[in-house]
Order: structure tokens, then sequence, then C-alpha cells
């Protein structure tokens, strides 16, 4: 299992929300592309961007910051949050982003989940926020009916390469992540499942360890509070 820094860009600052509202933003800095260099200093191999002004808007405003960030640092970066079409798609790999997660289109439009994955094979993960095992989209503010592990299912079978799973009851609570309900989205697909939300401590961090066959964690608001130092939680995985 790999631990994966998120940074969460809003107005072109890095901010943690807390269970996803956009008016319980704290910012934590105003230079992103110094944090993504940080938290590659600390061992990190992979970074988790997300555009909070597309995830709730659906129109990317961090497209200048994504860019900085991907110029500054070597590691491989996985970008979510408002993109919604191909044209957005296109635009991100070409910068060079390694992965783009595509989230409530995955419930409005699974055809241009199946298509991106055609296109860009590897490179299309699907974020599924949950709350009680439902499906939340459009920034977690509406709450479907469709049930967490169908949708998984179902865009494993459209090509996606990995499924990042947030339970959002955990998200930025720091009362540690939902082990069960992770575990079971492991053991329900074949491709890489990497967990959201909830990490709170170091204890969490090998909590999740001891779920077999979890591809990676991600990791926000406990590293920028110092509930959780990175460089520390990357030596236990990679122990």
């Amino acid at each position: 299992m790999i631990v994966i820094p998120a940074i969460d860009l809003k107005d072109g600052l890095c901010v943690r929300l807390l269970q996803g509202k956009k008016e319980d933003a704290t910012v934590y800095s105003d230079d992103p592309t110094s944090t993504a260099k940080k938290w590659e200093a600390c061992g990190a191999k992979l970074l988790h961007v997300v555009d909070l002004d597309g995830a709730f808007t659906g129109n990317q405003k961090n497209f200048e910051s994504i860019r900085k960030i991907r110029e500054a640092v070597s590691m491989d970066i996985e970008v979510g949050g408002g993109i919604r079409d191909m044209e957005r798609i296109d635009r991100l790999v070409s910068l060079g982003v390694n992965r783009v997660i595509l989230g409530t289109v995955a419930i409005e439009n699974p055809e241009l989940v199946k298509e991106a994955c055609g296109k860009y094979p590897g490179k299309v993960l699907v974020g599924i926020d949950a709350k009680n095992g439902l499906v939340a989209v459009k920034g977690w503010v509406e709450v479907t009916e469709v049930k967490a592990k169908d949708l998984a299912v179902r865009m494993q079978d459209n090509g996606a390469a990995g499924i990042i799973y947030t339970d959002i009851s955990k998200d930025g609570m720091m009362t540690g992540p939902n082990i069960e309900a992770t575990r079971e989205m492991v053991e329900y697909l074949n491709i890489p499942v990497i967990a959201s939300g909830g990490v709170s401590s170091i204890n969490d961090i090998k909590n999740l360890l001891g779920i077999e066959g979890l591809w990676g964690a991600i990791t926000g608001k406990a590293i920028y509070s110092g509930a959780v130092d990175l460089k520390e939680a990357i030596r236990i995985t990679e122990a």
C-alpha cells in the first residue's frame, strides 16, 4: 500500500474542507507548488490533487496551479474535480498528469468514462464518494440511490484503472477511516482501490495496511495538521 498526500485547490490556494463543505475551508498554503515539493521530499511517489472549484461548479479554475505543480515535481500526479468532458481530460493528460479522476460524470455520463478509458488506458480512475453505502455527487451535495459497490463494478467493466473510495462521513473528521466498507470494496473488485477519508493517525495507516490488497491510502488534513508525519507513514508502508 502506498501513502498518497492530497492537495485540494480552491481559488489557487491549498485548502482542506470539513466533510466536503465549501464554507468550512481551512487555508494551509498560498503556494501549492511548494507544498507539493514538500510532500515529494518526504518520499511520496504519487500526489492526489483535487480542483475543488471544479468539483462544486463543474468549471476548473485551478488549471494554472496544476500546471505549476506538474512542472515542479517528478512524482506521479492524479487530478480530479470537475472533469466532465473529453476536452478537459485531453488537456490534463497533455499537461503530463498521469491519471485523471472522474467522479460525478460516472453517474451522469458513464459513456464518457468508457470512452476515456479506451482513449487513455491505465490513466482513468473513478472517484466514488459514498454516504451510508450510497453514491454522492457534485462535491457531495447530492446523495443518489446508487449503491457504491454497484457503481464500482460498472466502472471496472468500463475499463477504469482503479477506484478511489471515500467515505464522506469520515472525511476531514479525523475519526479514522471506515475499515469495513473499504475492505468490502477491495474484495468486491479486481482493480486497485485507493482509500480516502478519515486518516487521523499513524495507527489508521497501520489499520489500512491490514486490508489485504488495498493499493493506496490518501491523507490530507492529518498531514497538514501534523497528526500524521508523512515521512513516517511512508516508512511504515515500505517496511
